[in-house]
């Protein structure tokens, strides 16, 4: 597909296959057996039905903390007037709905500057209430709702600009890594940027508009009980500061001792539902036995249950854009529907096992199992079709084919490793003919004359020309293609004796003998190439590859003039890894920079910046747990994370310190500003953590690359709202301890 939306595609060739098939002999019909729009189609209903349940459960937390239908209504309507800009700027940007694009989109992040906006406005609101003794006009409604949104507009606009911020590392990258994630940045960044808009705009307007009767000054009974429990924790954190400080200096060190010993990958591998599989065959296998041989395989594979249908490749079609010979075949294994297996929760690895075994009951092939659109993106990333490829490079065929051999045995050898094979350059029988040049001598012969006849015999020679109208056309004579490939009567040609008309047959002086010669010579940065190629199953790619690297080092020795280089996808993880390794430092030096905009105090910006280690040690820890690698669509919950966190610790220290503006002493604004903002604290943690809870738990098409992200979001928030509710309160005073001396 060529800048063309596969669905559309896919509805012009069926309409093509319906003309064709009235055209057809009855019985025979033309199908388009792989369809790349079904696994579409299927990554497009899990994405739609995440986010519709993480909107559902982002509007239920708003009408539980805030009371107020309307207000929660206010609030919700963020979600759908967000996605409308977002989808405009997508449509104007010509960017694709996708799992990429829409994968990292969190309802409950998105409308975390309007919950805070709204809370603030409905706590004053009630206020006013309660002080008046009746309710506002909308006059006053108006008054304190602009006072209100003025109050917390700042440190939300900030903090809302620094989450948008934390995702421009993203934008950094390039490459593949860049094609697939620049679009999830430049997703959120759009929504997060609406969101911005809405709250600073159309949220206030309506709660002063639609928000008109009587407000409650006291919170819901769900708050009182969260106050209640949260009061005496808060008084026990600022009388024990040392320890609790220590405890999370401990467990933000634990974390990254953790991190270091997780695993790492690109990006989890999607289950596309059906399987691609290489049967690879004897150079120089004909087509007819290679044709033999595939019928029966796919006899063997269709005889499990779960297979619905297999169809395969065979050689290189007229628009050579995937060249292969008849001994390789690519075949499509096309899966059943998992209602209609046998053991719908069979999981995919055991039925590649399966498959595997189920293959091996054909002789005479070897196989390398992956899936349709992973193999072209493993061959369009590395220039192989597996998880991994080690390219030895040098300049002897046979050195590189017994070094390629050693490090497969190697490879092979490390847990993990599947399909390990070398790349077939020999093996393809070359009939080589062999001159006895004693007997030339004796019969008078020469070299050439042998060669002469051998070549005219075997490729023709020009013996005049054929007149059709105006066109010319040579006549070649040679011998036909049955006695071309029979040695026995190629050595009964005639040979001219050049000082007589006699003839000596060709075995008087010359014998064919069959050896194996080079199948094909690959070269690249113009040396040439051998490559051991290797899946990875049951680990991940970072810790396989560390230590494929760290037996090959230790027990393969390549010759002066010959090296190796690792390819694959965690070439693309080492290059995304890298340029986030300077990007991001970056990133967190303008998140101090807006931080100290706003704050004006660096020990204030010290306090709020804390946020983001003990934001990203939740994350962590949630990972470890669910068992999952690091990838970069974890680091992408990372990055989203950090700006969480430091937006709920900007709120929290920019109230603390208007209380103190207000004169209240430094302990009584500490407390009262840490209960104030409890319920905006909350609402902001729960609606983001919830909104990723269906990603979290999804299993439908494309939910791989979505949990760790969302599994990142969950663990960390809950780290954060912790953080943000004792350890940040405590950091507070410990900063301003020289504060309170003269109350002392």
């Amino acid at each position: 597909l060529m800048g063309e939306n596969s669905r559309q595609v896919a509805q012009a060739v069926a309409q093509r296959l319906d003309t064709v098939n009235q055209g057809l002999p009855k019985g025979v019909q033309a199908t388009a057996v792989y369809d790349r729009t079904t696994l579409v189609d299927r990554t497009i209903k899990t994405v739609r039905t995440n986010l519709l349940e993480g909107a559902l459960m982002v509007i239920v937390v708003l009408f539980l903390f805030l009371g107020n239908l309307r207000a929660a209504l206010i609030t919700a309507l963020v979600i759908p007037l967000s996605m409308a800009l977002t989808l405009s700027g997508m449509v104007g940007t010509k960017l694709s709905a996708n799992l990429m694009s829409l994968g990292a989109l969190d309802f409950g992040i998105i409308v975390d500057g309007s919950v805070v906006i709204v809370e603030n406005c409905l706590r004053h609101l009630a206020l006013a209430q309660q002080r008046l003794g009746r309710t506002l006009s909308l006059q006053e409604r108006c008054e304190r709702v602009f006072a209100a949104a003025k109050e917390a507009r700042q440190a939300l606009l900030f903090g809302e600009l620094i989450i948008m911020v934390v995702y421009l590392p993203i934008l950094t990258l390039v490459g593949v890594e860049g094609k697939m994630f620049r679009p999830m940045a430049l997703t959120v960044i759009m929504a997060l940027a609406a969101a911005m808009l809405l709250s600073m705009t159309v949220v206030p307007a309506a709660v002063a508009l639609f928000v008109s009767g009587p407000i409650g000054a006291h919170e819901n009974r769900l708050m009182a009980i969260a106050k209640r429990a949260y009061l005496p924790l808060l008084r026990t954190a600022l009388q024990w500061r040392w320890p609790v400080v220590s405890g999370a200096v401990v467990f933000v060190l634990l974390s990254g001792l953790l991190a270091t010993r997780m695993g790492a990958e690109f990006i989890p591998s999607l289950d596309e539902g059906d399987v691609a599989l290489h049967a690879l065959r004897i150079p120089g296998t004909s087509l007819t036995q290679a044709v033999d041989m595939q019928h029966r395989l796919e006899t063997e594979l269709k005889a499990l249950p779960e297979v619905q249908t297999v169809f395969t490749k065979i050689g290189t079609a007229e628009i050579a854009t995937d060249p292969m010979p008849p001994s390789v075949a690519d075949t499509i294994v096309m899966m059943k529907p998992r209602a209609q297996w046998p053991d719908p929760r069979l999981p995919k690895a055991e039925l590649v096992v399966r498959l595997e075994a189920q293959a091996q009951r054909v002789l005479g092939n070897n196989y390398e199992f992956t899936q349709p659109i992973e193999m072209r993106f493993n061959e369009l990333i590395a220039g192989v079709r597996s998880d991994v490829g080690i390219k030895v490079y040098g300049d002897d065929l046979e050195v590189l084919l017994a070094q390629g051999e050693a490090l497969a045995a190697v490879v092979s050898q490390v847990p993990g490793a599947a399909d390990v094979k070398v790349e077939q350059v020999t093996g393809l029988p070359v009939m080589t003919l062999q001159i006895r040049r004693e007997q030339l001598a004796r019969y008078g012969l020469d070299v050439a004359d042998v060669q002469d006849v051998v070549a005219m015999a075997t490729g023709g020679q020009q013996a005049g020309e054929v007149f059709v109208g105006d066109q010319r056309i040579d006549l070649v004579v040679r011998l036909p293609e049955t006695l071309r490939a029979r040695p026995e009567a190629l050595l009964a040609l005639p040979i001219p004796l050049a000082a007589s008309r006699q003839y000596v047959p060709l075995s008087s002086v010359a014998g064919f003998e069959t050896l194996t010669g080079p199948n094909q010579i690959s070269r690249e940065n113009g040396k040439r190439r051998v490559v051991v190629t290797a899946n990875v199953r049951g680990r991940d790619l970072a810790s396989f590859v560390q230590a494929a690297q760290t037996a090959v080092q230790a027990q393969v020795q390549l010759p002066t003039g010959y090296w190796l280089e690792w390819g694959g996808q965690f070439q693309q993880l080492a290059s995304a890894s890298q340029r986030l390794l300077w990007v991001v430092p970056l990133a967190l030096l303008l998140i101090l920079g807006l931080l100290y905009m706003t704050l004006k105090q660096w020990r204030d910006v010290w306090v709020v910046f804390s946020g983001v280690p003990l934001a990203l040690t939740g994350g962590v820890l949630l990972l470890w747990l669910r068992g999952m690698p690091l990838s970069i669509t974890a680091a992408v919950g990372f990055i989203a994370l950090s700006g969480v966190a430091v937006l709920n610790g900007l709120v929290m220290v920019s109230f603390i310190r208007q209380l103190q503006d207000q004169g209240l002493p430094m302990p009584e604004a500490i407390v009262e500003g840490a209960l104030t903002r409890l319920r905006p604290v909350l609402m902001t943690a729960l609606v983001a953590s919830l909104g990723f809870v269906p990603m979290a738990l999804a299993t439908g098409t494309g939910a791989e690359v979505q949990r760790p992200l969302a599994t990142v979001v969950i663990g960390g928030i809950i780290s954060s709202t912790l953080l943000t509710l004792l350890v940040l309160p405590v950091l507070y005073r410990m900063m301003h301890a020289a504060e309170e001396l003269p109350h002392a």
